[in-house]
């Protein structure tokens, strides 16, 4: 993003993204959170843990990878393993109602569910070079989301083994794929985007 402050904490509306990416799981429709549990910068700590959301929030110092700082997140959470627990980007303000209770619904099923944008680009496999080796059926493919869903228990055995083998993924549920483990794809609008650049900003809030 740019501009030395940490794009989770760039003003949204006279409060810091983060907060209102919290505060959009807290309306009316949305499933009812029992904790919080936020890793951040250590230099904004104490900003974190002045914010108040009318549930538990513990604020813990992130690591130096966005896989370290989950991880630390999932220890400090109260030790029950069959709770269900949604891992969800900082810069993801637009959680959908509807695609979150089916995700949740689904976890009755699977080991771990997230969520995804049906892919509308026709999509080209190619070699190092760049020459077009086929095309990919645009069906099978999604942009993953999140949140990303599993339970408690689940997320602390992949994460645990992960550290130990030293595999990093690029989303949690991989760590999940990674150990055999039935993960479910539920679609999910365009409009649940991730605020990574200053073009996604100016999109989402022109």
């Amino acid at each position: 993003m740019g501009g030395g402050l940490p794009k989770q904490f760039r003003d949204w509306d006279g409060r810091p993204l983060l907060q209102v990416t919290v505060e959009a799981f807290l309306v009316p429709g949305m499933p009812r959170l029992s904790g919080i549990a936020l890793a951040v910068p250590e230099s904004h700590v104490e900003e974190a843990r002045s914010w108040s959301f009318g549930v538990p929030c513990t604020v813990v110092p992130g690591g130096a990878s966005r896989q370290e700082s989950v991880w630390i997140a999932l220890q400090a959470l109260p030790n029950l393993p069959l709770t269900p627990v949604m891992i969800h980007d900082a810069v993801r303000p637009f959680p959908p109602v509807a695609p979150l209770w089916e995700a949740l619904e689904a976890l009755n099923r699977f080991d771990g569910v997230l969520l995804g944008e049906p892919c509308t680009d026709t999509l080209k496999r190619v070699d190092a070079s760049g020459t077009v080796l086929r095309t990919e059926p645009r069906e099978e493919f999604f942009r993953a989301q999140t949140p990303q869903i599993a339970r408690l228990g689940t997320w602390l055995q992949a994460f645990r083994l992960a550290e130990m083998a030293g595999f990093v993924g690029t989303d949690d549920v991989a760590l999940l794929e990674r150990l055999g483990l039935a993960v479910k794809l539920i679609p999910s609008p365009s409009s649940n985007l991730k605020l990574t650049t200053p073009e996604d900003w100016q999109r989402a809030h022109p």
